[in-house]
C-alpha cells in the first residue's frame, strides 16, 4: 500500500507541475500532505514536516547566503572578465553560445556546489540568450546536465556518501570512473553542439538591437518548419535569409527587450545601479558602468572567493557557516555604508525568498516520504523485483536503478538507505562494493534536475524558466547522459 502511495504521490506531483496546474511550492506542500492523510498517518504530519525542515534547514541557510555572496560578487564585477571572455568566444553564433554554456557550467562545477555553478552560469549567459532570442530552457538543461556529470567529484557529495555508506575509500571509487565521466562530459558537449545547431537553424542570421541606429527594430521570426523548444518571448533578433552564415551578427537596432523583462537601458533617466542584476533588463546584461562596481577591490574579492571555495573543498567549516561568514565579509568590505548594504540585500531578496521557500516546501515532501515509510517500501520493492539471475550483474542493476531512485529520492536516502542493500545483494554473487559504488554515481546527471534538489530552483528561478518546462526538456537528455556514462563504465571494465 505504501509503495503504491509513494509512486502515486510522485507521479501526481510531476504531472501537476509539468501541466502547470500548480506552482512547485504549492505542489510540494499540498500533495504530500494529502497523501499522508491517505496513508492514515495524518496525525503525524506535523512531526514529519518538522523532521524534514530540520534536515534541510542547513541547505536553506547555505543557499540563502550563497545567493547573497555571489550576488554581491556579480554586483561588484568579479565575474565581468569571464562574461566578456564568453561573449567574445560566443559572438552571435547559437552553437558557440550553447557549447559555451556547457563548458562554463563544467568548469565552475569544479567547486562542487550546484547553486554556485548555476548562479555564475546564468549570470554570464542569460543576457546573451535573451539578446539572441535563444531558448532559455536549452541553457538550463545543458547547465544542469553538465553540472550533474561533474557532481561526482569527491568533494561534490555523492562520491563521499557512497564511500561512507559502503566503507570504502572515495578515491578508489572516483579515480577509476574518470574515463567514463569524461565520456559523459564529452557527450554533454556534443549534445550542446546539436542543440546549438537546432537553435541556429531556427533563428537564422541575426539582426540584433543596438548595433546600427539605421536598422529598425524587428521581432524574432521563426523559420517555417522549425519548432521553438520552449518560447523565450524574446523580441530582440530578426531572422533573415541574406545568405550569410547562420548565427553571424548582423546590424543592431536601438531598442527592444525580451518580452516580460524590463529594459532599464532603454530609459535615459534610469539609474544603471538601480538594477544591477545580470539576469534582468533583456539585452543590457552586466552594465560596465553600474555604480556597484568595485575595481579597486577586485583582487580582494577574487582572493576571498578562492579562499571560500578552498575552505569548502577542505571542509574547514560547515558550508552554511562559510557562506554566512563570506557574505557578511563581502558586504562589509565592498559596501561599508549601511544603506548600500541594505540595497544589495534587497536586490537579491527575491531569489533568496524563492529558493528558501522552495527548500522548506521540499522538506514537507521529503519528510512525508521518509516519515511514512513510503521511500523505504519503494526502494525495497524495486530491489525485490530484480530477477535472481541478475545477481552477477548487480553493478548494472545498480546503475540503472540509480536513475529513478536518485531522481525521486534525496542523495542521502539513496546512498545511505538503498545502496547498502544493493551492495549486500551484489556481494552474495561476488560483485565488489567498489563496482556497486561506481555504478551508483551514474544517475547524478539526472539527479541534478530532480524537484528535490534545491539548486535546480536557483537555476530555473534566475533563468525565469518554468520548472515544468525545464523538466520536460531536460529529463530525457539527462537520462541519456547517465546511460552513456553507465555504458562507458561497462565498456572500460570499470563497472
Amino acid at each position: 500500500m505504501l509503495t503504491f502511495l509513494g509512486f502515486a504521490m510522485i507521479a501526481t506531483f510531476l504531472v501537476l507541475i509539468m501541466m502547470k496546474k500548480m506552482s512547485p511550492i504549492a505542489a510540494l506542500v499540498l500533495i504530500p500532505a494529502l497523501f499522508c492523510v491517505f496513508a492514515g498517518k495524518g496525525a503525524h504530519l506535523g512531526d514529519y514536516v518538522i523532521d524534514g525542515v530540520g534536515k534541510l534547514a542547513p541547505t536553506a541557510a547555505m543557499l540563502m547566503f550563497a545567493i547573497v555572496y555571489f550576488g554581491v560578487m556579480i554586483d561588484v564585477g568579479l565575474f565581468d572578465p569571464i562574461v566578456r571572455g564568453i561573449l567574445r568566444f560566443c559572438k552571435a553564433d547559437p552553437v558557440r553560445v550553447v557549447v559555451g554554456t556547457a563548458v562554463l557550467a563544467a568548469i565552475v562545477s569544479l567547486d562542487g556546489d550546484g547553486s554556485t555553478t548555476f548562479m555564475i552560469t546564468v549570470s554570464a549567459m542569460y543576457p546573451l540568450y535573451k539578446r539572441l532570442g535563444l531558448s532559455l530552457v536549452v541553457m538550463t538543461g545543458v547547465a544542469a546536465t553538465a553540472n550533474g556529470v561533474m557532481n561526482t567529484l569527491p568533494w561534490g557529495g555523492p562520491t563521499a556518501r557512497a564511500a561512507t555508506a559502503l566503507k570504502v575509500d572515495a578515491s578508489d571509487i572516483f579515480v577509476p570512473m574518470i574515463p567514463a565521466l569524461a565520456v559523459g562530459l564529452l557527450f554533454v558537449f556534443g549534445l550542446a553542439y546539436v542543440l546549438g545547431l537546432k537553435e541556429r537553424r531556427r533563428i537564422g542570421t541575426l539582426v540584433m538591437p543596438g548595433d546600427d541606429a539605421e536598422q529598425p527594430a524587428a521581432e524574432a521570426v521563426e523559420p517555417a518548419g522549425e519548432r521553438l523548444l520552449v518560447a523565450t518571448g524574446s523580441a530582440t533578433a530578426t531572422s533573415t535569409s541574406t545568405g550569410s552564415a547562420p548565427g553571424s551578427a548582423g546590424s543592431r537596432t536601438g531598442g527592444g527587450s525580451g518580452s516580460g523583462a524590463s529594459d532599464p537601458a532603454g530609459d535615459p533617466a534610469a539609474d544603471p545601479a538601480s538594477d544591477p542584476s545580470p539576469y534582468e533588463g533583456g539585452v543590457q546584461g552586466l552594465d560596465p558602468r553600474r555604480a556597484t562596481l568595485r575595481p579597486r577591490l577586485y583582487w580582494f574579492n577574487a582572493g576571498l572567493t578562492v579562499a571560500l571555495l578552498a575552505a569548502m573543498i577542505t571542509e574547514l567549516l560547515p558550508i552554511p557557516v562559510l557562506f554566512l561568514l563570506g557574505a557578511a565579509l563581502a558586504l562589509t568590505v565592498n559596501f561599508p555604508h549601511m544603506p548600500d548594504q541594505k540595497a544589495r540585500i534587497a536586490a537579491h531578496a527575491d531569489n533568496v525568498l524563492n529558493v528558501a521557500g522552495m527548500v522548506f516546501a521540499a522538506a514537507v515532501f521529503t519528510g512525508v516520504l521518509s516519515g511514512t515509510g513510503m521511500v523505504k517500501h519503494m526502494a525495497d520493492w524495486l530491489v525485490g523485483v530484480v530477477p535472481e539471475g541478475m545477481g552477477p550483474h548487480m553493478a548494472l542493476v545498480t546503475g540503472l536503478l540509480s536513475l529513478p531512485l536518485t531522481y525521486f529520492m534525496s542523495n542521502d536516502g539513496f546512498y545511505f538507505g538503498v545502496l547498502p542493500v544493493l551492495a549486500e545483494a551484489g556481494a552474495a554473487h561476488g560483485v565488489s562494493p567498489l563496482e556497486i559504488a561506481r555504478a551508483a554515481l551514474v544517475g547524478q546527471a539526472l539527479h541534478m534536475s530532480s524537484p528535490l534538489v534545491p539548486a535546480v530552483y536557483v537555476l530555473v528561478g534566475m533563468a525565469k524558466v518554468e520548472f515544468g518546462d525545464h523538466t520536460r526538456f531536460t529529463v530525457k537528455w539527462a537520462a541519456l547522459t547517465s546511460l552513456v556514462v553507465l555504458g562507458a563504465g561497462m565498456l572500460f571494465g570499470i563497472i
